[in-house]
């Protein structure tokens, strides 16, 4: 079983569930199929399971990049991957307006690329070593969609409370103190493009709108 199977913090695990998206970050795995570096370059990518009719070679092969999959669009983006321009370019698109108007001073806004983009996603997510990146805040301050980490478990915040999250899908709602400190593993200008508006899409085991 290949170790392409992303957690929300970005960690590539060995599991059967396959998931809603594929995306990678380059080639990460060696000539045994196995995984040699956590990135490749800093375009943390999610792509279609289908784009058109193109057909992927078999999955891990010699010097194509490291197909990885994720559970949903909010887990992707927790891991800190965002929408590819070639076989999601409105998603892109919707992405970067979000994203810009959320980050950045109008004045200049028009000058930003996803590259740039890239390099912020990158210095909030990753740690040289493979490792994740995480802030702390009060789960009230969290807008639907966010990923948090508590007591090693990861949850997403949902439209009737936090739901546990599992590589298979969301758990129930569970109550939970809304002044309690969590470590937050979305992105914090992913947070803050979801707060203004942009909404993730989700397994349909966690409702958010």
């Amino acid at each position: 079983m290949l170790q392409n199977r992303v957690n929300p913090w970005g960690a590539l695990c060995a599991v059967s569930d396959r998931g809603q998206l594929m995306g990678n970050r380059g080639i990460l795995h060696n000539e045994h199929n196995n995984i040699v570096r956590a990135w490749n370059h800093k375009a943390w990518v999610t792509c279609l399971l289908q784009f058109k009719d193109i057909q992927r070679p078999k999955p891990f092969s010699q010097g194509n990049y490291s197909e990885l999959f994720f559970l949903d669009e909010v887990t992707a983006f927790a891991a800190g991957h965002r929408p590819c321009s070639f076989c999601q370019r409105a998603r892109t698109q919707q992405f970067k307006e979000a994203w810009v108007r959320a980050n950045i001073p109008a004045a200049e806004q028009p000058a930003i690329t996803m590259p740039d983009i890239d390099k912020v996603l990158h210095a909030e997510r990753a740690i040289r070593g493979g490792g994740k990146k995480t802030y702390s805040c009060s789960l009230s301050e969290l807008p639907r969609g966010a990923m948090f980490d508590l007591d090693g478990v990861a949850y997403a915040v949902g439209l009737d409370g936090v739901h546990r999250w599992s590589f298979a899908g969301y758990g129930s709602a569970v109550a939970m103190d809304g002044n309690a400190t969590v470590e937050v593993l979305t992105p914090a200008s992913v947070v803050r493009t979801f707060s203004a508006g942009f909404a993730p899409k989700a397994h349909e085991s966690l409702k958010l709108s």
